[in-house]
């Protein structure tokens, strides 16, 4: 944490990640304050003699409807914004504790197990990265049941199809670890493999886990916007901020902050997640930091 908070680029994405996290928890109660509802329609705020565009200047920005309306429905786009930023965030949540659950599972029993274990595991981890994760994705949302949860089933299909980076980097670190001096004396003392695997191994493997689960987080907010935007995704009126992009594209020219908004808080999510994931490997890199100190006494002297 004495590192993190160090680097500014650290300080001010996690500030805009717990401000967008803060948003998305309380849109409920925000959308109370504004007296809005995401899913009710306004259809005397937009022209229907011009296809549904919103009336008034940026999108029928007003004092009642903050950031304007969504062209064709008049539902107002801020409380669509913040449910949508609950689902993005809450696919990619999921998404990837599953990846890290059945990474961390697959990688330790391939680094720990015998031979014939360890290239079986290692095979279907190679198999797993090398699917097409938006191609299988299409395919599986089309042949679920329409009633199935969407989100529940983005976790899912993202979760199960995404965890071979995990599985191979922990394979790589335990067969590491488990050639040291305390992992030896673990086993010499009588010591089962999965409790040396839940006592020595799994602490020392926090580091790089976390490391790549900060860079996951941003890769999975992508892939549900793409499903989304394909049509794939959330089903409306479930709003998503992908999907209100699917759905911008005809509306780009007339009412240009129906675009830019959902694009703009899917970027900046995206870059804060990317910037405090390479902060958080610094952090926990003893040897980038040892870098980071010599080259700074360098640079003072």
């Amino acid at each position: 944490m004495r590192r993190l908070r160090s680097r500014p680029s650290a300080v001010l994405s996690a500030g805009v990640l717990a401000v967008l996290v803060l948003l998305a928890l309380a849109a409920p109660l925000l959308t109370a304050l504004a007296g809005q509802d995401p899913y009710a329609y306004h259809d005397e705020l937009v022209d229907s003699a011009r296809g549904g565009v919103p009336i008034g200047s940026f999108g029928g920005v007003s004092a009642d409807h903050w950031l304007g309306v969504e062209p064709g429905t008049g539902r107002d786009l801020f409380a669509r914004l913040l449910y949508g930023a609950r689902i993005s965030l809450l696919v990619a949540v999921g998404a990837t504790l599953v990846q890290l659950a059945i990474g961390v599972a697959v990688g330790l029993a391939a680094g720990l197990g015998n031979r014939f274990t360890d290239q079986l595991l290692s095979r279907v981890t190679d198999v797993m990265t090398a699917l097409p994760m938006l191609v299988l994705g299409i395919a599986l949302t089309a042949v679920v049941p329409a009633d199935f949860p969407r989100p529940l089933l983005l976790i899912l299909i993202i979760g199960v199809l995404g965890w071979g980076g995990a599985s191979r980097i922990v394979r790589a670190q335990t067969l590491t670890l488990k050639r040291l001096d305390f992992v030896a004396a673990a086993r010499l003392g009588g010591n089962g493999p999965w409790r040396v695997a839940r006592r020595e191994l799994l602490p020392s493997l926090a580091a790089p886990v976390i490391t790549y689960a900060a860079i996951l987080l941003p890769a999975n907010i992508v892939v549900e916007a793409s499903l989304s935007f394909l049509g794939v995704g959330v089903k409306p009126p479930t709003p998503s901020w992908g999907q209100m992009l699917s759905n911008a594209q005809t509306w780009f020219r007339a009412d240009p902050l129906y675009v830019l908004l959902p694009a703009g808080l899917l970027l900046v999510t995206v870059l804060a997640f990317t910037v405090l994931g390479d902060a958080v490997r610094t952090a926990l890199d003893p040897r980038e930091a040892s870098r980071l100190r010599v080259g700074t006494r360098k640079e003072d002297s």
